[in-house]
């Protein structure tokens, strides 16, 4: 989940090494009726939030633009499709595609990307993110549901077939 939410390797494992001391930190405070897998997730996913509120604040002070799959850093390999004989073109499509992902990651809000990440990426129910986003799971269900709309509408042009189809005016 924190790879998923700052794309970035290093400040993931800084996230995964802080939530583990903070909820060390904090055991006495653990509820036992809770789920510990969920509290933690919440103290992960909140300094994750945090974390990256403090770096966009800080980019935006240096107006240094962050570094992008194109430029051959923080590729996301998760995004690479496997294939044991990739053509070049896949790879460059796959790579594309990668880009994208993470810059449509990128315009989603704090609690939207948790949601999806959360839901989509680890498998989490309803339930469980949205004790972490300190919400009902109407909401919660809301919030996966805008996420994913966003998501679908940045990486259109990536599904086969359907940009065709949109084209001749035949989708449906």
């Amino acid at each position: 989940m924190a790879y998923r939410m700052t794309g970035n390797r290093q400040d993931a494992e800084e996230i995964v090494q802080e939530a583990f001391l903070r909820a060390y930190q904090k055991l006495e405070q653990f509820a036992a009726r809770a789920n510990f897998g969920t509290w933690v997730y919440r103290i992960a996913a909140n300094y994750a939030i945090d974390r990256m509120r403090q770096k966009k604040s800080e980019e935006a002070r240096r107006q240094v633009p962050s570094p992008r799959v194109e430029d051959g850093l923080e590729a996301d390999p998760v995004a690479m499709v496997a294939d044991p004989a990739p053509t070049p073109e896949r790879l460059a499509k796959s790579a594309q595609l990668g880009a994208r992902m993470q810059q449509a990651l990128e315009t989603l809000s704090a609690a939207e990307r948790t949601a999806i990440v959360m839901r989509h990426w680890e498998g989490c129910a309803i339930e469980e993110i949205a004790v972490v986003l300190k919400s009902n799971t109407s909401a919660t269900k809301n919030t996966v549901f805008r996420a994913v709309q966003k998501l679908r509408l940045a990486l259109e042009p990536f599904v086969e077939g359907r940009a065709a189809a949109k084209a001749m005016g035949t989708e449906g």
